[in-house]
């Protein structure tokens, strides 16, 4: 690093501006905070008072010059980049404009097939067409993780026309896997690589971390600083250090996909959460390392769940539950919500926990929980939800055809077959000349998806747009909606091509 990394450029500028005391005849409505409801002041004064509009001296996120270029100048030093983005509309922006920017209409993309929806809706876009590769399915995580490498250099033989490849590093639950030698692999045929590292912004500090993706050599990274760095939801990041993708097209197409008013909190979060990785220190890291350590032990002191170890493939903050086959997931997630402690996600049989940047503060109170959470299961002796609601062992909600749901947190893993190279049964242009009509699930079996079917969180598709529709996937969505899943779009039925 050479720049001085102690200075938050844009937060002392919109604090320098505050202090002059400023008169609003210009937007936003809230007039610096003036025009607000009562009620509401207490939540909202302190960011009212710095949620300006580009006005001089306040620079413009998508021609930036001043106190913006400098934020971002200094996040492209930290992280090593040859030049870093601020994004106020989430990694989906970044994702968006990264795929955007490297193919056009009819180019191939090979894409790691366990990935985000925007990923998806960066493909429908660009009008590209996509070539998957399966992930490959770990047996003692219980589900889909990375790609293969053999697959990957099976799919660069078959389609070496293709103009990059995307990979999604680490995955929601942290696990990471030999990037490195795909993205070498990958340049070995002149192919960028583009990685949505949303969960790996804190990969830039080293150990014990996971090396990042951009220091493994990738081309374009995208990070949701807000996910694992104190920054404010929806504010990310995007790295780029490539002589195969257009730095400017990538700039090009961020000032289409995101507001013309960016939110200068959003901005000023990256800069504060740039400063907190780079002045994080080794003390910290340690002191952090044994939360994570006490926490783990006090969780883990329990009959009804292992809690997966540490391995140098895993990001350390990600605390894994995994359930015995006498309970549920679901089941156990409730009773620690009646506690007011939250989990990032569930699975059927897993329970996802993520614990934050620096050392956790509330230790007698956590320890609590987990002795009246064992108590209240000691004392359940009633059928569990695993009895009522059996789960299919051939099926999968993680791989090429399927992912996770219920609700917010609550993700359904099971297992299926999946071609290891897949594309799409019709191509993005062909589909937006088509009509379509809905129909019960059922009624779709052998057709051609016109909508994907999306479970949220993770936002990974269980049927993509352009897919056929197989009776597997109709008993995955039945077995999802009999346990009260909602599914994006719509739960009665699904749009296929075709007329009536």
């Amino acid at each position: 690093m050479n720049l001085d990394q102690n200075k938050t450029p844009l937060l002392h500028k919109l604090n320098q501006f505050k202090a002059s005391n400023p008169i609003s005849f210009h937007v936003p409505g809230h007039k610096n905070g003036t025009v607000f409801p009562e009620f509401g002041r207490t939540s909202f004064d302190s960011i009212l008072s710095i949620d300006y509009t580009e006005l001089p001296g306040l620079d413009d996120l998508h021609a930036p010059t001043e106190a913006i270029a400098a934020a971002e100048e200094l996040a492209a030093d930290f992280f090593q980049a040859d030049h870093t983005f601020f994004l106020v509309g989430g990694s989906t922006a970044g994702n968006l404009a990264m795929i955007l920017a490297a193919c056009t209409v009819g180019d191939k993309i090979i894409v790691q097939r366990n990935c985000h929806k925007s990923i998806m809706n960066g493909l429908e876009l660009s009008g590209a067409k996509p070539v998957f590769i399966a992930p490959i399915y770990d047996e003692t995580a219980g589900r889909y993780t990375n790609p293969s490498i053999v697959i990957l250099e099976e799919a660069l033989k078959k389609h070496p026309d293709a103009k990059a490849v995307v990979l999604t590093y680490p995955d929601y639950f942290g696990e990471i896997y030999d990037l490195e030698r795909m993205i070498d692999v990958a340049h070995s045929h002149q192919i960028p690589v583009l990685v949505d590292e949303a969960h790996g912004v804190h990969f830039s500090l080293g150990d014990p971390f996971p090396q990042s993706a951009l220091k493994l050599g990738a081309d374009v990274v995208v990070q949701s600083a807000h996910k694992m760095a104190p920054a404010m939801t929806m504010a990310s990041l995007l790295h780029f250090q490539s002589s195969l993708v257009s730095k400017d097209k990538i700039a090009h197409y961020l000032q289409i996909i995101q507001s013309s008013s960016p939110s200068y909190p959003l901005m000023a979060s990256l800069d504060i959460a740039r400063f907190y990785l780079a002045t994080f220190s080794q003390e910290m890291k340690d002191a952090t390392m044994q939360s994570v350590r006490t926490v783990r032990d006090i969780m883990n002191n329990s009959e009804h769940w292992d809690i997966l170890p540490i391995t140098e493939n895993a990001d350390p903050l990600k605390i894994t539950f995994h359930v015995k086959h006498w309970r549920s997931a679901k089941e156990i997630a409730t009773l620690f919500e009646k506690e007011h402690i939250y989990p990032e996600l569930v699975t059927y049989n897993q329970i996802l926990f993520i614990h934050g940047l620096s050392p956790f503060k509330e230790l007698p109170r956590l320890k609590r929980a987990v002795n009246r959470i064992n108590e209240q299961l000691k004392r359940d002796l009633g059928t569990t939800y695993n009895n009522q609601h059996p789960i299919n062992a051939n099926m999968c909600l993680d791989g090429p055809h399927c992912k996770k749901v219920l609700n917010h947190a609550t993700i359904e893993l099971t297992t299926q077959n999946i071609q290891s190279i897949q594309e799409l049964e019709l191509s993005y242009q062909t589909m937006n000349q088509l009509q379509y009509f809905q129909v019960p699930f059922v009624q779709a079996i052998g057709e051609i998806a016109a909508e994907a079917v999306i479970p949220y969180p993770p936002g990974i598709p269980l049927i993509l747009k352009g897919e056929r529709i197989t009776a597997e996937h109709v008993e995955i969505i039945e077995q999802l909606q009999e346990k009260g899943v909602r599914i994006q779009q719509r739960d009665q039925g699904i749009r296929i091509f075709g007329n009536r």
